[in-house]
């Protein structure tokens, strides 16, 4: 059994809204070799406080009511310029929670270090709360089993101007390159896998018909998702018709790593430049005198292997 600790910017509420890392979450629970002990939210997707809210209505609709939220930075170390805020999709119908004294930092250190060698933490939001562990106690990089991050594109670009990073790095570049930088075991799914595996609206029906009430929502949601998503999209056919499942692929790999094909790699990201913020410069370590390896990166994936698993884990929840 794997134990995880998930980290997230988790935005899914009413259909229509973001459904990633929502079923990446559904996905986890599904999963008979893992053990989620702990949610923790970050500033992303949505606003952190929205994203715990959205975390604990999406466990108690999962019948896991038992799994702690602990609330996490509300903003990044090095928030975006002026004019290039992150998108926020904030699902009105969330309603302010009293928080705990607890914050998710210093809880993802106690746990680690309290069972060193044990956890997994999977990162599906920005990178802000990972680095504020580790800049916490940099102990943690070893002690932690590894990270599992979905972030970074590593042999193409987002093509995106506004956003020349993949969003979870570009919204805290400073976060990430802490991360990289800490000697932990790394393993990265960017879009250059993500990208792939996709939901269509024949992989919503399948997952109504699976006769459960969880599958019969996320067949609505997923519906939902491509249309809306779709509209930002109005020139490119394979949005309108799908979406991507970034954030599910990620903690898919934490049992699955021969869904993707990894490479060692140095990877460093952009800091400074507001015209490649969070661009993720990858070195495969195939010239001579290569830089010291860092992390893994996933370079291709299974992607019929992927949607297969998925749709029968979330259309039996």
């Amino acid at each position: 059994m794997r134990r995880i600790l998930l980290d997230t910017d988790l935005a899914m509420g009413a259909p229509g809204s973001d459904i990633d890392d929502g079923f990446a979450l559904a996905m986890a629970l599904a999963d008979p070799e893992l053990s989620v002990e702990l949610v923790t939210t970050v500033n992303g997707n949505t606003d952190v406080d929205n994203a715990t809210v959205l975390s604990r209505q999406l466990l108690d609709r999962l019948g896991r009511p038992d799994i702690p939220v602990v609330r996490g930075a509300a903003i990044p170390l090095s928030p975006p310029p002026r004019g290039q805020d992150a998108v926020s999709r904030r699902d009105s119908s969330a309603e302010p929670a009293a928080w705990s004294g607890r914050r998710a930092a210093p809880e993802i250190v106690d746990r680690v270090m309290t069972a060193p060698g044990e956890l997994t933490l999977v990162a599906i939001g920005p990178l802000t709360n990972v680095a504020l562990a580790l800049l916490l106690e940099p102990e943690l990089a070893g002690a932690v089993r590894e990270i599992v991050v979905m972030g970074g594109v590593f042999g193409e670009h987002t093509n995106i101007a506004a956003m020349p990073g993949e969003f979870n790095i570009w919204t805290d570049p400073h976060a990430a390159a802490v991360v990289l930088a800490s000697g932990a075991r790394l393993r990265f799914v960017g879009l250059d896998v993500t990208r792939q595996v996709r939901l269509t609206r024949e992989h919503a029906a399948a997952m109504a018909q699976g006769g459960q009430a969880f599958g019969a929502f996320a067949g609505q949601c997923t519906l939902e998702w491509i249309a809306h998503h779709g509209s930002w999209h109005p020139g490119d056919p394979l949005e309108q018709d799908s979406c991507a499942m970034h954030d599910s692929l990620a903690v898919a790999v934490v049992t699955r790593p021969d869904l993707v094909t990894w490479r060692a790699a140095h990877v460093a990201v952009e800091t400074s430049s507001p015209v490649t913020r969070g661009v993720t410069v990858a070195d495969f370590l195939t010239f001579a005198q290569p830089p010291p390896q860092n992390c893994h990166v996933a370079t291709a994936v299974d992607v019929d292997g992927f949607t297969d698993l998925f749709v029968d884990r979330v259309a039996n929840l």
